[in-house]
């Protein structure tokens, strides 16, 4: 417990941490880095370049210092970021060096603002934060090691198949190499996929959403190729869609994530997705058509064109098992072709109109995309009147305020 004038000093740091928060936390990632390179075997290098990490770490910690008495009200996003580290094998070990530098890192920036009260106290709360994420993941790696097929950290799986869904997304299908079960998930879940590339000083690791829906054989992702291939932008997914083949070998961990659909629910769903932003939507659907699921479902997706379009015919073939199903397609530049789809509703963007005439009273909105289509599509259904509560969305990588 941290006394009542240790809160208070922290909260009194509240209108810095506004001010120089993302300042302090890039200064901390980079002589973290420098002291501890062996982290870059766990951190994404493409965050870390784009300040997408230094974003999410200054909003967490501008949180914790906001709610430091009452941290259940942060409990959301410590769950969410506690299951990208038990995904990422962060271990109880990590929290020390990272409290150590992020001390500094906060004495640095601010100088002689700093006070040893100031520092003291911030070290106390993050003792007390620490403990909260070490407790919660704990849970988690027990789960995820103790169920049926599970395991701890990583794991080597076998590509078992390979297919091109468009010009720039394949799936990948992947099996145990040691020939074990795979544990359940739950659809809208991501995995873990680490890589050792051929010429790079580092282990790779991203977050991939799983695409097919729980009790197969098999896990399904689906990976969107980056265009630049530069590193480290697209290094993994060009790596992926170049130079993996069925057979190969690659490490995994169990699924992981809180973007996830309740099927024990009964209310409209409205499913919204731009460009590769579709995959956990896949597990989603097919996981209710599995079950023959009587929902109101409404699927939007928006892709550049048809050619970028994955899984069309896949979705399309769902109104057998969907009874209550409405698909529909959006492209910026459709082709003729596009155009002539039965499924295709519009050129240009998912906009507030489009949203606004498939508004269905009490549907849960599932969001999935870039950031900036994310961004647009919540502020227009915040504006038609949709309740945040109804709004669940996921980013791909750290959070980031919208």
């Amino acid at each position: 417990m941290l006394s009542q004038k240790t809160i208070e000093i922290i909260k009194s740091t509240v209108p810095v941490l506004e001010v120089h928060g993302t300042t302090i936390t890039t200064v901390f990632y980079k002589n973290l880095l420098e002291a501890h390179p062996e982290l870059l075997n766990i951190f994404n290098h493409t965050n870390q370049k784009k300040g997408r990490q230094q974003n999410a770490l200054a909003n967490t910690v501008l949180a914790a210092a906001k709610y430091i008495d009452q941290l259940e009200t942060i409990l959301p996003a410590v769950k969410q970021i506690a299951q990208k580290h038990r995904s990422l094998v962060v271990k109880p070990e990590h929290y020390p060096i990272v409290g150590e530098y992020l001390l500094a890192a906060i004495k640095e920036v601010l100088g002689d603002a700093a006070t040893e009260e100031i520092i003291q106290a911030w070290g106390d709360a993050y003792g007390v934060i620490a403990g909260v994420f070490i407790n919660m993941e704990k849970d988690m790696y027990d789960q995820a090691a103790n169920q049926n097929g599970g395991w701890a950290d990583f794991k080597p799986f076998t590509v078992v198949e390979k297919v091109r869904e468009s010009d720039v997304i394949t799936s990948f299908y992947l099996k145990p190499a040691d020939g074990d079960s795979i544990p359940s998930f739950l659809p809208g879940q991501y995995l873990t996929v680490r890589m050792e590339i051929q010429g790079e000083q580092y282990l790779f690791n991203r977050q991939y959403s799983l695409s097919d829906a729980p009790g197969k054989e098999y896990f399904r992702i689906s990976v969107k190729k980056d265009k630049t291939g530069i590193s480290p932008d697209g290094r993994v997914s060009n790596y992926l869609h170049e130079s993996i083949q069925v057979g190969d070998s690659i490490d995994i961990t169990v699924p992981a994530g809180d973007f996830t659909l309740d099927n024990k629910m009964q209310t409209p769903l409205v499913f919204l997705s731009g460009g590769v932003g579709i995959t956990p939507f896949m597990s989603m659907i097919h996981a209710l058509a599995d079950q023959q699921s009587e929902r109101d479902i409404q699927f939007i997706h928006a892709s550049e064109n048809g050619a970028v379009q994955p899984f069309r015919e896949e979705l399309t073939g769902l109104t057998e098992k969907l009874r209550n199903y409405q698909l529909s397609f959006v492209y910026k530049n459709p082709s003729q072709d596009d155009q002539n789809l039965p499924n295709y509703e519009k050129k240009g963007y998912m906009d507030a109109e489009l949203l606004g005439n498939h508004l269905k009273p009490d549907a849960d909105y599932y969001v999935c995309g870039p950031v900036p289509f994310m961004k647009s599509i919540v502020t227009h259904l915040k504006e038609l009147g949709v309740d945040s509560e109804k709004i669940h969305y996921e980013f791909f990588g750290p959070a980031m305020a919208l």
